[in-house]
């Protein structure tokens, strides 16, 4: 299942804060992705949250990003252009790199596919591409502006409309476009494309699709997006695309991928640097996320570390229930164990002992609640609530634990 998107920036290729979003998976991360978006859109576009969301239902964490001076990133639309779109996108995969692991599919949409087909060798991890509604001539883009080429060339700009919104398009844009020959990238990139196009893209041709497809050399596959349109507009639509790019990326990405080293003994947490209490943690395989609420100053994008203690006392006492009930041959249908936390006055906590009254005159109080599902008589109703305070984890907090500090390498 997805986690909630954390809101992050990194430095652009021409030093541009770039504003992203970087999905993660709630279990095992098997590898990253890197999606490019539309021509002037953003990354917040509903078919990048659709793939998004796709993606890490099957592990798979992805970064999405706006390209300098679009969204909410910084930086100057009208001095960009396709081979500065480019150098944003190795920077972000340099970023992805740096702070988690390199991207090992591209995904782009429109003028992004094109993107990301002619960076793909670029980013030498990258295994397989995926594009959306994309051009096989990247100078298709200029459709969109046809009527004011011809100021653009004589008078080296003009402003003009795209999606209800006005962008300065510049002759610097215009001639970057000319000098690059996609087909002839796609024919020598050695890594598995998905063609994704709808037959009905009254923006982009599906004659473009043909051509990347012809061009490409196997590994390579075609999806037909039926009635789509060339944004995608509609979730179904979306949705559709990103399931397919979901179940083809499986066959091309590793089986097992680990974003860390294999974690022999304990629990590693270290910090992300997004946030300022945001925490990687890293128990195994397992990578998870701990962080504090948003009236505190976190960015609320993972349990506080107070949750995960409720949820460790939670799990471990559902565990414990269900051992002794398959021990005994119970007919136990389910168990629901919801745990609350408190800080309480040692005055107002009644059950609380003496001994556990820290300074200040506060106890920590954990609330079990257990629901026991099946048709039980009272009397093991009853014993199944005993075995629960026999569980490990309500051992521990209940006893007197010694915790040990010492300073180790880096490395360590």
């Amino acid at each position: 299942m997805p986690g909630k998107p954390i809101k992050l920036t990194f430095e652009g290729a021409h030093g541009a804060e770039l504003a992203a979003r970087l999905d993660l998976p709630t279990g095992p991360v098997k590898a990253y992705a890197l999606f490019a978006h539309c021509f002037t859109c953003t990354k917040d576009l509903i078919a990048a949250r659709k793939i998004a969301e796709a993606l890490t239902i099957e592990g798979i964490g992805v970064l999405r990003f706006d390209f300098t001076g679009l969204g909410g990133s910084g930086g100057d639309f009208a001095s960009t252009n396709f081979t500065s779109n480019l150098d944003d996108l190795e920077r972000a995969a340099d970023f992805l790199r740096d702070e988690f692991e390199a991207p090992k599919l591209l995904i782009g949409h429109s003028l992004g596919g094109a993107a990301v087909l002619a960076v793909a060798d670029r980013i030498k991890e990258a295994t397989a591409v995926a594009t959306i509604g994309a051009p096989s001539d990247v100078t298709h883009v200029t459709h969109n502006f046809a009527d004011h080429l011809g100021d653009i060339r004589d008078k080296g700009e003009a402003e003009v409309c795209l999606g209800g919104r006005p962008f300065v398009i510049r002759k610097q844009f215009v001639d970057d476009l000319g000098a690059y020959d996609l087909p002839s990238q796609v024919g020598q990139m050695k890594k598995a494309l998905l063609v994704l196009h709808a037959p009905l893209d009254q923006t982009v041709g599906i004659e473009n699709a043909g051509k990347i497809f012809d061009a490409a050399k196997h590994p390579k596959s075609f999806v037909s997006l039926d009635q789509a349109d060339h944004l995608l507009r509609d979730p179904d639509d979306a949705s559709y695309a990103a399931s397919v790019i979901a179940a083809w990326a499986k066959k091309y990405l590793p089986k097992d991928g680990k974003t860390e080293p294999e974690i022999s003994e304990g629990v590693i947490v270290r910090e992300t640097g997004l946030g300022k209490f945001q925490s990687m943690v890293l128990a195994g395989r397992h990578r998870l996320l701990a962080d504090e609420p948003e009236k505190v100053g976190g960015l609320d994008t993972g349990p506080s570390p107070y949750d995960y203690l409720s949820a460790a006392l939670g799990s471990c006492t559902v565990m414990t229930i269900r051992m002794y009930a398959d021990h005994k041959g119970i007919a136990l249908d389910g168990i629901r164990a919801e745990v609350l936390h408190a800080k309480v006055h040692a005055d107002d906590c009644a059950d609380c002992a003496e001994n556990k009254v820290q300074k200040g005159g506060k106890v920590d109080r954990f609330e079990r609640r257990i629901a026991l599902s099946g048709k039980l008589d009272e009397d093991t109703r009853n014993r199944l609530l005993e075995i629960a305070d026999k569980c490990p984890v309500h051992k521990t907090l209940e006893a007197s634990a010694v915790i040990v500090t010492q300073e180790v390498d880096q490395g360590d």
